[in-house]
C-alpha cells in the first residue's frame, strides 16, 4: 500500500494517538491514497455515484414538476378563497357546482367579489396540419383580474371580442407554430372544438401531466364552444375579501351557510389538494419517488462492493497497521473516508450533468424543471447517506484482517 510508509513515520503517533481531527485528516489521506492506487476501480465507484446522483436527481425534479405544473393555474389567481366541488379530484377534471353558489357567497359581510372560473378541455385544430389535439380551456371574467398569467393584461380588451381566446405559448408543439404565426400575421382564425374561433393573443402559462396545452377566454365565448354545458354550472369560484378581512373568519362564514355540494378551500389548501391528487390518487408521485429510492440502492450496491473490493485486496496492509497498533476504530475511518470521497467525487459531475439534463427536458418537454439549491442539499445528503451506509457494511470485511496471519 502506498501509505504503508508514512504511517511507519508516524508509530511514535500511536503511542500518542492525536486529536480526533487529526486522526480523520490521516484517514482520509490513507482514504484517498488507497482509492487512488486503483484508477480504473475508482473511475468506476465514481461513475456509479454520479449514476445515482442523476437518477435521484431526474427522479426528484420529474417529481417537482409534476406539482408545480399541476398548481400552475391555482398559483397565478389572484383570490382569497376558493368555492369548488368536493367530487373534484383535480382541476383538469373538475366536477361542476351550482353558479347560484357564486352569489351565495356575496351574502357574507366579508366579501368583496365573487367570480366564476370555468374549466375542460377540448379540442384543438393544428392551423397547419388539421390534426386535433386536446387543450384545456379556461374561461373567466375577463375585467375581474382574477388571473394574472404573463401576456394577458393587455389582451383584456381584445378577449370581449365574440368568439376570440388567447393561446399558451408554452403548450406543446404538437399545435402547431401558433405563436410564430401570431407574431407574422396578428390575429388569425383557429378552431377550438366545433367552432370557428380567432386567436387574439399569446400568454404564458406551460403545460403539466393532465393538460398538453392552454388556452384563455371570456366566460361568453367559453359557453359558446362548450354549448353543452349548462349556464347554471360552474367549475371555481375565485372569492375575493374586503381590505383587513380575517381569512380564516371569512372562510367559517362560508362554509356555514353553503351546503355540502361546495368545499371552501384557501389557496394554500387548494393547491395542497391538487398535489394530493397527483401524490397520493395517481401512481405517478409514487413511481417518481420509487425511482429514487431504487437510484439510491443500486449506487451502494455499487459503492459497496467497490469499498469491500478493495478492503479484500489489501487485508495485509490492514492486518499490518493493526499490528503496528492502530484500533479497528481509525481503520474503520478510513473506510468511511473513503466513502466520503466517492460521495462529494461523484456528486459534482452529478450535479452538473443534472442541470444540463433540466435543460434539456424543459426544452423537449416544457415541464418547469430547474436546479434548486434545497433539492441540491437533499440529494447530496441522501447519496452521503448512500455512500456511508455502504462504507458501514464494507466495514464488517475489517474483522477479517488478524495480524496473526501475518506469520
Amino acid at each position: 500500500m502506498n501509505a504503508i510508509s508514512d504511517i511507519r513515520g508516524r508509530v511514535r503517533e500511536v503511542a500518542h494517538p492525536p486529536g480526533l481531527l487529526a486522526s480523520s485528516g490521516l484517514a482520509l489521506r490513507l482514504a484517498w491514497r488507497q482509492l487512488w492506487s486503483e484508477k480504473a476501480r475508482l473511475a468506476s465507484a465514481i461513475a456509479g455515484v454520479m449514476f445515482a446522483c442523476v437518477l435521484v436527481f431526474t427522479q426528484l425534479g420529474f417529481r417537482a414538476a409534476l406539482f408545480e405544473s399541476a398548481t400552475t393555474l391555482i398559483g397565478s389567481m389572484r383570490a382569497d378563497l376558493f368555492l369548488m366541488s368536493p367530487m373534484t379530484l383535480a382541476s383538469f377534471r373538475p366536477e361542476p357546482m351550482p353558479r347560484v353558489r357564486v352569489s351565495q357567497a356575496l351574502g357574507v359581510e366579508q366579501v368583496q367579489a365573487a367570480v366564476p372560473v370555468y374549466l375542460t378541455q377540448s379540442s384543438f385544430r393544428n392551423p397547419e396540419t388539421g390534426r386535433r389535439r386536446t387543450i384545456q380551456l379556461i374561461g373567466f371574467d375577463v375585467d375581474a383580474g382574477v388571473l394574472d398569467l404573463p401576456g394577458l393584461a393587455p389582451l383584456r380588451d381584445a378577449l370581449k371580442q365574440p368568439d376570440s381566446f388567447a393561446f399558451d405559448t408554452r403548450s406543446r408543439p404538437e399545435f402547431g407554430p401558433v405563436g410564430k404565426m401570431f407574431e407574422e400575421r396578428g390575429a388569425f382564425p383557429a378552431q377550438i372544438g366545433n367552432r370557428d374561433m380567432r386567436m387574439v393573443g399569446t400568454i404564458s402559462m406551460g403545460t403539466s401531466f393532465g393538460a398538453d396545452g392552454n388556452a384563455v377566454m371570456s366566460e361568453l365565448n367559453f359557453q359558446r364552444v362548450v354549448k353543452q354545458r349548462p349556464g347554471t354550472m360552474v367549475d371555481l369560484a375565485a372569492i375575493r375579501l374586503k381590505p383587513g378581512a380575517d381569512l380564516r373568519e371569512a372562510q367559517a362564514a362560508l362554509r356555514a351557510i353553503m351546503p355540502p355540494d361546495v368545499s371552501v378551500m384557501t389557496q394554500a389548501e387548494l393547491r395542497a389538494h391538487e398535489r394530493d391528487y397527483w401524490e397520493k390518487g395517481t401512481p405517478i408521485g409514487f413511481i417518481f419517488t420509487f425511482g429514487s429510492l431504487m437510484g439510491l440502492i443500486v449506487g451502494m450496491v455499487i459503492v459497496y462492493q467497490i469499498l469491500f473490493s478493495d478492503i479484500a485486496g489489501h487485508l495485509k496492509e490492514y492486518a499490518t497497521l493493526k499490528a503496528m497498533g492502530y484500533s479497528n476504530g481509525h481503520l474503520s475511518r478510513v473506510v468511511l473516508g473513503a466513502a466520503v470521497i466517492l460521495a462529494f467525487a461523484g456528486f459534482v459531475p452529478g450535479a452538473i450533468a443534472s442541470s444540463v439534463l433540466y435543460s434539456v427536458v424543459t426544452d423537449a418537454t416544457f415541464l418547469p424543471l430547474h436546479m434548486t439549491t434545497g433539492r441540491a442539499f437533499a440529494v447530496f445528503g441522501m447519496i452521503f447517506g448512500m455512500c456511508a451506509g455502504a462504507g458501514l457494511l464494507a466495514m464488517r470485511k475489517l474483522r477479517d484482517a488478524n495480524p496473526a496471519d501475518m506469520f
